[in-house]
């Protein structure tokens, strides 16, 4: 059957809507085969077949090949769709269970299908068509810029046209807190996901996260482009504050100046692009320290104290420039954060100069009773770093000896001191008696909830009397020992006992 208006309507569809035309071939018949099931019996196997140069088309009926079912005799299950081994191999000898027989039958005529059956089949294999080409075009520009117009907004997501019928849907999560969007606004966003969803978006653009940030300076510096100037890192609070971090890999380059540019237009720029946010350029550096103080600016920190293995550090900041150092609601130091990796505890100079001068003194006194030297010796050990008896036992011998007072007499002495101190530990440990390495007090030792365990723990700290387990706050006791948060309170509360008893009798 010739059919000359299936080519056109093939023509036309292609063309409208920039599709292959094999895939309106293939909606055609589509339609074709649901307009001849409705003709001949809802169960029926249908298939029709266009030839792609001059329109013609062929239909077939199928029937499944199926074996004699013993509760039915001779008959089957679904005779509109289904015929036995028997009668298919008397027409076709090689047939087998589980084939389906194909016989053509009379066409529907393309002129007279349902108008309502073929235009729902077209359009869906049409939509399904523009969807998958917007994929196709789109996953390999996932974490780049685009640029849209505001097309509609539903319930604080915004839907933005990136022409060609294309859209794009930002979240209500992905948005810049309160920035003011009108229908027609320009707006730029980062693409952060494409997926092949059969209904609603398929294009997942964000506006508040670091990598929008990032876009858009290499946008504005050519010497980011160029490669001169390198973007090491970015941390936002969307709408407010921005840190990013960069370098010159051109030594005549000045990186900070390069982002901010001429009377700060560049920076400008990305600042009106992102709702007023101001942003701060840090110069990175390879030293995690050094990087973390440029990351803190303009707040001036004065000593830094690393504890590698919690990943963190304490910054001393002077207390006139204290709350300048966290920002608003904690914001510099959480970006700070944020742009280094490493968690940032913002304290008191004075308070941590007074902390560590009181551990330092408790550290020398432990090395007096244990070692059993003189202030003198004591003082010099925790000056140069040592900080517990098992560093000066095994500490090798030649460190050692580059402290200017000790010489290799000294030296030995020390680490045989460290060590016999170490083993006496050991055994008192195992004979569970009064551990030497824990000169506590008795009051300490006898009271309520200790073990020796928890004895040992207290000594190592410097903690050797009531007083000084009851100057402890309970996150203090949890940081060097093993004891839950509800037995730390109930011990240190026993530990100031004394105190409210003298209150009293007084």
């Amino acid at each position: 059957m010739a059919n000359k208006e299936i080519l056109l309507v093939v023509e036309v569809f292609s063309n409208e809507k920039e599709i292959e035309k094999e895939i309106v071939f293939q909606a055609i018949e589509a339609a074709l085969e649901a307009a001849t099931i409705k003709r001949y019996g809802t169960n029926i196997k249908a298939r029709v077949a266009i030839d792609r140069k001059n329109g013609d088309y062929l239909t077939h009926r199928g029937w499944d090949v199926v074996a004699p079912n013993p509760d039915l005799g001779r008959d089957v299950e679904c005779p509109v769709s289904q015929i036995l081994l028997e009668v298919a191999q008397f027409d076709n000898p090689d047939a087998q269970i589980g084939d389906v027989i194909w016989e053509e039958i009379e066409s529907v005529d393309f002129g007279r299908i349902s108008a309502q059956t073929a235009k729902q089949v077209i359009i869906q294999k049409v939509r399904d068509a523009e969807r998958n080409k917007i994929v196709d075009a789109y996953k390999s520009r996932v974490g780049e810029l685009i640029t849209g117009t505001v097309k509609r907004l539903e319930k604080g997501a915004v839907y933005i046209d990136l022409g060609g019928h294309v859209e794009a849907y930002i979240s209500k999560e992905d948005m810049i807190p309160r920035e003011a969007m009108r229908l027609g606004d320009r707006i730029r966003g980062y693409l952060k996901e494409v997926r092949p969803e059969s209904k609603g978006p398929q294009l997942f653009v964000s506006r508040n996260a670091p990598e929008l940030l990032i876009a858009l300076f290499r946008l504005e510096v050519p010497e980011i482009a160029e490669g001169s100037i390198e973007i090491m890192g970015a941390a936002r609070d969307p709408g407010s504050r921005a840190k990013l971090a960069v370098k010159s890999n051109d030594p005549r380059l000045d990186a900070v100046g390069s982002c901010v540019g001429m009377r700060g237009s560049r920076v400008q720029s990305v600042t009106n692009e992102l709702a007023g946010e101001r942003v701060d350029i840090i110069i990175w550096h390879p030293s995690d320290a050094q990087f973390i103080i440029n990351a803190m600016s303009p707040a001036e920190i004065e000593s830094i104290v690393v504890d590698e293995d919690k990943h963190s550090m304490d910054l001393a900041v002077a207390s006139v420039s204290l709350s300048q150092a966290i920002g608003r609601g904690g914001q510099n130091v959480r970006l700070a954060s944020q742009l280094t990796g490493w968690e940032l505890n913002v304290i008191d100079a004075s308070k941590a100069e007074e902390s560590s001068e009181a551990a330092a003194n408790k550290t020398k006194q432990m090395f007096i009773d244990l070692l059993d030297i003189d202030a003198e010796i004591a003082t010099v050990l925790v000056e140069v770093g040592f900080n517990t008896i098992e560093e000066i036992a095994y500490v090798p011998a030649n460190e050692m000896l580059e402290i200017e007072e000790f010489d290799e007499d000294i030296v030995e002495e020390l680490r045989n001191r460290a060590k016999d101190a170490l083993l006496m530990s050991a055994i008192a440990v195992e004979e569970n008696i009064e551990n030497p390495l824990t000169p506590i007090e008795m009051t300490l030792a006898n009271m309520d909830g200790m073990d020796s365990d928890l004895k040992q723990e207290l000594a190592a700290e410097g903690i050797l009397t009531l007083d000084d387990l009851a100057e402890l706050a309970v996150d203090d006791l949890l940081k060097f020992t093993n004891v839950n948060e509800d037995r730390a309170a109930k011990l240190i509360m026993k530990a100031r006992e004394p105190w409210f008893a003298d209150t009293t009798n007084a």
